[in-house]
């Protein structure tokens, strides 16, 4: 009996450290090697997180975001995201200082006040949106924010040292902000905007809780998390999405996406009209050899889509790979008061 007991004991001692998912690790200064006390190490887009403790090592379960990135921040650097990383052996994440940066653009900003209300009032435009929802968002610390007055009139440029703290009242969260790039053209009116969120959900309130889940719904709706997890589940066509290319001419799933198979660890990229997609096949890529059109109802405009790579990952969380696609339109209008964690589920 004793036998027994102990091959049952090393049988689930290999199964936890076989399917252990706690990353660990330490975080560093990129120049002096100290580590970074206390800095934020999240999924981005997610409400799932942890701190760095007092000498920089954090331990973080990735068990429910087995595809997504790892992304840390802190105070005073640049953020830092880790796709590849190992789970059986510590890691480390070096962060490089912008602070030197900064504050010479705060010290040329002090006797700039009515430029100061101008540009904040542009930044919260572009970075919150100009929705109902983000008309009940409110910036906490918009003190922390500073902009490049000297820079090429054409263009805003906004920083911050510290992490960027929303109140969204319509959704129901309050959203931090890293930001590392703000940048607003005015003569294309485009935005160029690299940064990360984390959320972190209201207490419950029973009297909002129906108008939160009313306008989550409506935010999620035509959405980019939708939009994805509407490839991921192969029903676009129910979910109301439709994609044309530059002539105009409706694709069908197959034309544009493709699964992923590991097989020895190495992966296979077959057409969905190859194979035949399981519910277990959670990976997925988005390619087509032009930009694309997409269409939801609801009179929600066309959205437009151009590629940046030939591959661009997707999970059925709505995950994907930002840097993979260019958008403009109706997806692209959508600001930080219309985002919703990839926690959130439809009702």
């Amino acid at each position: 009996m004793r036998k027994y007991i102990i091959l049952l004991f090393l049988f689930v001692s290999c199964y936890t450290v076989g399917y252990s998912q706690i990353v660990r690790g330490i975080i560093l200064d990129s120049k002096t090697k100290t580590p970074i006390s206390f800095a934020s190490v999240y999924f981005n887009n997610t409400m799932a997180g942890t701190i760095s403790d007092e000498k920089g090592y954090f331990e973080l379960d990735r068990s429910k975001y087995p595809s997504m990135s790892i992304t840390v921040s802190s105070i005073g650097y640049y953020s830092f995201t880790l796709a590849d990383f190992s789970i059986t052996q510590p890691i480390q994440i070096f962060l490089k200082s912008k602070e030197h940066e900064l504050n010479e653009t705060v010290i040329k900003s002090k006797s700039l006040v009515k430029d100061r209300m101008r540009y904040m009032k542009k930044f919260k435009e572009e970075f919150l949106g100009k929705t109902e929802n983000a008309r009940k968002c409110r910036i906490l610390n918009d003190s922390d924010i500073t902009f490049d007055y000297y820079a090429n009139k054409d263009t805003l440029r906004a920083f911050a040292l510290k992490p960027i703290l929303i109140e969204n009242e319509a959704l129901g969260y309050t959203v931090t902000s890293y930001l590392d790039k703000f940048e607003y053209s005015r003569k294309s009116k485009k935005v160029c905007y690299i940064g990360n969120v984390v959320f972190k959900e209201y207490p419950i309130n029973k009297k909002k809780q129906m108008a939160y889940a009313k306008n989550r719904k409506n935010a999620y709706l035509g959405s980019r998390m939708h939009f994805f997890r509407s490839l991921s589940r192969n029903d676009s066509i129910v979910d109301g999405f439709k994609v044309a290319n530059p002539s105009n001419e409706y694709l069908l799933l197959k034309d544009i996406a493709a699964g992923s198979k590991i097989t020895n660890s190495s992966y296979y990229y077959l057409h969905l009209k190859d194979i035949v997609v399981q519910d277990s096949l959670e990976n997925r890529y988005l390619s087509y050899p032009t930009g694309l059109k997409i269409i939801y109802p609801e009179g929600r405009g066309k959205t437009y889509i151009s590629f940046l790579k030939k591959y661009v990952f997707f999970d059925k969380t709505g995950y994907f790979d930002s840097s993979g696609i260019a958008w403009d339109g109706s997806m692209g209008d959508q600001r930080i008061a219309d985002w919703l964690p990839y926690e959130y589920t439809i009702e």
